[in-house]
């Protein structure tokens, strides 16, 4: 987990600290870890981008009942495959097809644009819990780096961080990969799907993130395009902006 505050923005400004947090699986969190959220960084938000599977799977997290803090579920992915049985394999396989077919120069760009044309209306809803949270937002999926690190990145964008500094952040998530892929092989919910490949491919790499920001302007016009498309319009933007950002001196 880490905090996005401190990250500079294009016009010399600031992401504010203690206002957006990225994590990967929160179900490890411990009493103090708990304590020192609720009353240190003023958490108040979890937007959570795992299915509804993954969440039942792995049971209620430790913030899941402190008092006040709101839990948005917005799950990026239209399903959780497991490839534990035939059809979740088939459902699988064409997923990766469809991700290779949108991006076949780089599988995983593939797969995080998929986000926007299969579940463009939780992409958006995430961003707009993060806008209106009272106090510091922590989002978070299994591993914390492709379905977090996209929407932090279009929320980091959106505040007017420059590209470099978005893939500087998305890439940050390679330095603890090797104990967030021991975390999730422990699981049951997870442990098939890490073990189809060694822990380095599961690093981010920065091309990928380059990649999908130069994709939103090819294909979309720009973020902003986007989001207005999609029904994330001006006074959205505006909210999401003033709640990143710290205020101008």
């Amino acid at each position: 987990m880490r905090d996005l505050g401190g990250t500079p923005t294009e016009d010399g400004g600031r992401i504010a600290v203690h206002r957006l947090l990225r994590s990967d699986n929160l179900q490890g969190l411990t009493a103090n870890d708990t304590s020192r959220l609720l009353d240190e960084f003023g958490v108040t938000t979890i937007v959570d981008l795992r299915t509804t599977r993954e969440v039942e799977q792995e049971g209620p997290g430790p913030l899941d009942a402190a008092p006040g803090v709101r839990h948005a579920c917005h799950p990026v992915l239209p399903a959780f495959p497991s490839r534990k049985d035939e059809v979740s394999r088939a459902l699988l396989t064409q997923q990766m097809a469809r991700d290779a077919e949108r991006y076949p120069d780089d599988v995983t760009t593939g797969h995080y644009l998929g986000y926007l044309t299969e579940r463009p209306e939780e992409v958006t809803g995430a961003l707009r819990t993060i806008a209106t949270s009272r106090g510091a937002a922590i989002v978070n999926c299994a591993a914390g780096k492709d379905r977090t690190g996209v929407i932090v990145a279009m929320a980091l964008t959106a505040a007017g961080v420059g590209a470099d500094a978005v893939i500087a952040d998305y890439t940050a998530s390679a330095e603890r990969i090797d104990a967030v892929v021991a975390r999730l092989t422990s699981s049951r919910t997870y442990s098939e799907d890490m073990k189809t490949q060694p822990v380095g491919a599961h690093a981010p790499r920065p091309e990928t993130m380059k990649a999908f920001l130069e994709q939103l302007d090819v294909r979309y016009g720009g973020l902003t395009r986007w989001l207005a498309d999609n029904g994330f319009g001006s006074d959205d933007l505006a909210r999401l902006r003033a709640f990143l950002r710290e205020p101008a001196r």
